[in-house]
Formats: C-alpha cells, sequence, structure tokens
C-alpha cells in the first residue's frame, strides 16, 4: 500500500529567502524519508501554490495527500485560506483524499533548534553573558496561540534560568523593541532575542531591527532546515495518514 504523499504547505511570500528555505527544508524532510513522496507547495505569493499541486497529483493518480502546514502558530485567516483551499480541492478531485495536519508549534521539541541558532548570533557578536531572552514570534489575532509563545517563552527561559519576554512581529503587544527596552529598564544589558521564525522573511528582518535598535546584543536567524524541524514534519505527517485509515 503507498503511503500518502506529504505536501509541505508554506504560508508562501515574495521573498526569495523563504521559496529557499522551503526547497532547503522539504530538501531534509526527504534526506530523513527517502521512501516517501514529499512536495512543497504554497498558500498564497508564490508557486507551485496548493491548488495547483493537488492538481497535478490527482492528475497522477494519487490517491491521499497530508497537507503539512509550515506555521509555528495557528493564525485564523490561514487556516480558513487552508480549509477554503482544500475544500476546492475536494470538490474538483472527488477521488482525491485529503487530510490536514496539525501546525508545527509552538512545539518545545523547537527549542533545541532555537539554541544551536541563538549559539551561533551569541558567537559572531563575540557574547559570552547574557542577563534576559526574547523570544521573537510572527504574532496573530487568536489570543490563545500567542498564549502558547508566551508558555513556550517561559519553558525556555525556565530552562537557562534566565528572565525571558514573549514578543510578536504582528497583531499583539509586545514588540521586540519593547521587549527589550522593558528589560533595559530593569538595568538589564545583556539581552538576546531567540527567532521563532521558521524562514527568513520581512517580519523577521523588523523584529531584528526593533531588537537591534532597541539594545539587544544578539539576534538569531530563524530555525531553517534543521533536521529537528524535519522530524516535527513528519510528525504531523504521521498523524494525518493515520487519520486517513478508514475507521
Amino acid at each position: 500500500m503507498t503511503a500518502p504523499v506529504l505536501v509541505a504547505l508554506a504560508p508562501g511570500s515574495p521573498d526569495a529567502r523563504s521559496r529557499r528555505s522551503l526547497a532547503e527544508l522539504v530538501a531534509e524532510v526527504r534526506r530523513t524519508r527517502p521512501d516517501l513522496r514529499v512536495e512543497a507547495a504554497v498558500l498564497a505569493h508564490g508557486s507551485p501554490s496548493l491548488d495547483d499541486t493537488l492538481a497535478r497529483l490527482a492528475d497522477e493518480g494519487v490517491e491521499e495527500v497530508v497537507v503539512v502546514p509550515l506555521l509555528l502558530v495557528e493564525p485564523h485567516l490561514a487556516g480558513a485560506d487552508l480549509a477554503g483551499a482544500l475544500d476546492r480541492a475536494g470538490r474538483r478531485h472527488p477521488r482525491l483524499r485529503l487530510r490536514a495536519s496539525a501546525v508545527l508549534g509552538p512545539e518545545p521539541s523547537l527549542l533545541e533548534v532555537l539554541d544551536l541558532r541563538l549559539r551561533d548570533a551569541l558567537a559572531a557578536a563575540r557574547v559570552r553573558e547574557l542577563d534576559a531572552l526574547v523570544l521573537a514570534a510572527q504574532g496573530t489575532a487568536d489570543a490563545l496561540a500567542n498564549q502558547a509563545v508566551a508558555r513556550l517563552a517561559r519553558l525556555w527561559g525556565t530552562h537557562h534560568r534566565l528572565p525571558v519576554s514573549a514578543a510578536y512581529a504582528v497583531s499583539a503587544p509586545p514588540a521586540t523593541g519593547e521587549a527589550v527596552r522593558a528589560f533595559r529598564g530593569e538595568g538589564r544589558r545583556h539581552i538576546a532575542v531567540g527567532s521563532l521564525f521558521w524562514s527568513p522573511g520581512p517580519l523577521h528582518d523588523r523584529a531584528s531591527e526593533l531588537a537591534l535598535e532597541a539594545g539587544a546584543v544578539a539576534v538569531s536567524a530563524p530555525l531553517g532546515a534543521h533536521p529537528s524541524l524535519a522530524r516535527l514534519v513528519l510528525a504531523r505527517y504521521a498523524v494525518g495518514a493515520v487519520e486517513l485509515v478508514p475507521v
């Protein structure tokens, strides 16, 4: 029995760095599971679109697909767009059985990659001492999703025994610059920012710029195509594949 195809779905961006990150992550997933067919798609602002990818798979006779959204939080808008795209594809290709998995995060296993990226940033900045951390994420109008990021930030801070604040690029306060300034107002001077973004783009650029302007000593790169992220994609896929099995 052929395993369902995994479609790794990025939100989409006109930024070329985001497209490269998607290609690199898909390549890492394929290296981890060479027996599995893995395709890339974007929800908006790029190609291949989810509609085009699903149409091509249906034309090839593929019967089952699990779509894994490459999101670290679950904003309402993206969820609605994904549900609409899957509904349209289901009507166009009635023989194609589809399942969308849960999003990737916030997930404690991501902290391993976050620490690795932050260590690289601290080494580049020649910083050896920290007295506070900021966890920067995209942010969403969904208060529960933002609270999940804040819980992950607290877990991160507990692990490092440092005070920590969550900050958001859009839709919710505080911004990264505000979070850094708040710590500096407490007399803390060695404040680093960990980036809970899976790929580069304008939101990460802006969060980094605001943090550095406010006095952060280092800002980490996005998580990128790390094996831990590939394993998380596959874990979400596995749950979706089980849900496709008829009861």
